[in-house]
């Protein structure tokens, strides 16, 4: 029972982080709309390119730091060695300061030579202040994920979105209206600039809770470390070797994997601009629109495998590191079923309903036609990033954290391969880049799932991880575009039809799922509002 009660618990936890991931990519888009409305296509196009490098420079100076050092804290956790768990929480602290305050200087001094396009420079900027305190907010949550709390970090990541967009949108109108002199590209720049102070405002509070959080569980973090009779401590200096040496790999790999977004926008500019000669204003906005709008929206169910993965790594560490191989492939089993469960309908609901989601979200006529069907080609990668995600994070907790930077590199060349041919020698255009995509996420499965199967032995239940998702998914798809292309008949309102299709699409895939036998009873209960769904099931008569 015991046993049991920690397995619910770490597909309880990984299932609230994946919902909060889901929240705050709602949220994200829900305000990008409006914020969309007010710095316009061309604003939009700067804040793509600045947020682009900020988010590389963020993934090498602490993005990965909770990740890493959740799985260093983790193993020590497993052994109760609570004095040592504490030194690697204030080494870590120590090394976020130094990587994130010099990472920060060299963004803002250089930002000039970062980015292609100028008037991105200023935004990027903006940006820079905020690396330094996302390194101290990434080891806090590190720390509450290695004890295997995922609320603290979820109601940080809620309130850090949150003020994101109420301070984004209204700075970005304040500077706006400080220009008096009509230039367009002013506005532009001054509006991407006031939503990059959004997102430094957004990490500010998201700190500020962490560390209070960690202030009202103080005491009973000296209780634990006092009743610690660990031997012979870690020194200060082997701590830091720890970390460096398992916080590299994981910025080596994350940087690699994510960095070719932008790879991408930098192909992208180069041969549109230098080669293909297309005015600078037109590549902005056109790549704006891939980014922002169709980018955007597939990275909401693909935040469910990125959540996945952060829940995943201590657990998989702690297990693996005191050799419980068993427990540690039903983890991972649980992880992959979980992400695919929601993983393929998504990817189903984004390609039968791509026009009538942009439109819901972003009603700019201009790019709705081109981010929808975008959109649409972009879908598959729900799938694929949902898998690689989690793969990278398997390998990680079992320590081959080598291996996923590797992967990422052949991935990498191969979409660099594929990008700049499709750009010279076609008219794809900004489906070139979403080729390019497709590419990557599809070369890091299979590489990334080979290795699991070797170093694991581990091999997922096909038939009730895929295809039975995929078979429900598949119905499900078919009723959406059914009922929207029918309420939208007769009312002629998109956010009607598809809020009413999504509801249909939901209901459907629900029964069929367990119908089907991709889930159970006791599967249904250890997800969030597990007892409220299975209630509603045993109402349906789908559970006895």
């Amino acid at each position: 029972m015991a046993q049991q009660k920690k397995k619910d618990s770490f597909v309880l936890q990984a299932g609230i982080l994946a919902a909060a991931g889901i929240i705050v990519k709602v949220i994200g888009l829900l305000y990008r709309s409006p914020l969309t409305s007010i710095i316009g296509l061309e604003g939009n196009g700067y804040y793509s390119s600045a947020i682009n490098i900020y988010t590389i420079i963020l993934l090498v100076s602490s993005y990965s730091i909770p990740s890493a050092i959740s799985k260093v804290i983790a193993q020590r956790l497993a052994y109760k060695e609570y004095r040592n768990a504490q030194r690697v929480f204030q080494c870590a602290l120590i090394y976020v300061v130094v990587v994130g305050g010099i990472a920060s200087i060299l963004t803002f001094f250089g930002a000039s030579y970062l980015v292609k396009v100028d008037n991105a420079v200023p935004v990027l900027r903006v940006f820079a202040p905020t690396i330094f305190f996302s390194g101290i907010l990434g080891v806090l949550r590190g720390y509450f994920q290695a004890h295997g709390s995922m609320v603290h970090t979820s109601i940080s990541q809620i309130l850090e979105q949150i003020l994101n967009a109420a301070v984004s949108i209204f700075a970005a109108y304040m500077l706006i209206g400080m220009v008096t002199d009509g230039n367009e590209t002013k506005k532009a720049v001054y509006g991407a600039s006031g939503s990059a102070l959004g997102t430094g405002a957004g990490v500010l509070i998201a700190l500020l809770f962490m560390y209070g959080m960690y202030r009202l569980n103080r005491d009973i973090i000296n209780k634990r470390i006092k009743r610690d009779r660990t031997p012979i401590p870690e020194s200060y200096a082997e701590i830091f070797k720890v970390i460096i040496t398992t916080v590299t790999p994981f910025i080596l790999s994350t940087f690699v994997y994510n960095c070719s977004t932008v790879v991408n926008m930098y192909i992208y500019q180069h041969i549109m601009i230098d080669m293909a000669g297309m005015d600078e204003a037109v590549v902005v906005i056109q790549y704006g629109i891939f980014a922002t709008q169709a980018i955007s929206i597939v990275n909401i169910p693909i935040a469910i495998s990125s959540s996945m993965s952060s829940a995943s790594i201590p657990a998989i560490s702690s297990t693996f590191a005191t050799h419980r191989e068993n427990e540690t492939r039903h983890k991972v089993g649980q992880a992959t079923w979980m992400t695919m469960l929601i993983a393929i309908p998504s990817a189903v609901g984004l390609l039968v309903l791509s026009k009538p989601v942009v439109q819901f979200i972003y009603p700019q006529k201009e790019a709705l036609d081109t981010a929808a069907n975008v959109l649409r080609v972009l879908a598959v990668t729900v799938i694929l990033y949902g898998l690689s995600t989690l793969t990278n994070a398997v390998l990680q907790g079992i320590g081959k954290v080598n291996i996923p930077v590797i992967h990422s590199v052949i991935a990498l060349v191969v979409q660099i391969v594929i990008l700049v041919l499709l750009l010279l020698y076609t008219k794809l255009d900004l489906y070139a880049l979403a080729g390019a995509n497709i590419a990557y996420s599809f070369m890091m499965c299979i590489l990334n799932h080979a290795a699991v199967k070797k170093y694991l032995a581990y091999s997922e239940d096909i038939k009730k991880t895929f295809l039975k998702p995929l078979l429900a998914a598949a119905c499900m798809g078919v009723a959406a575009l059914g009922m929207y292309s029918a309420v939208y008949y007769f009312v002629k309102m998109n956010r009607v039809a598809l809020i009413v299709a999504i509801g249909i699409a939901a209901v459907v895939y629900f029964v069929l799922i367990i119908e089907l036998g991709a889930v159970n009873e006791e599967e249904l209960r250890t997800l969030p509002k597990g007892a409220a769904l299975v209630s509603v099931a045993k109402k349906m008569r789908l559970l006895k």
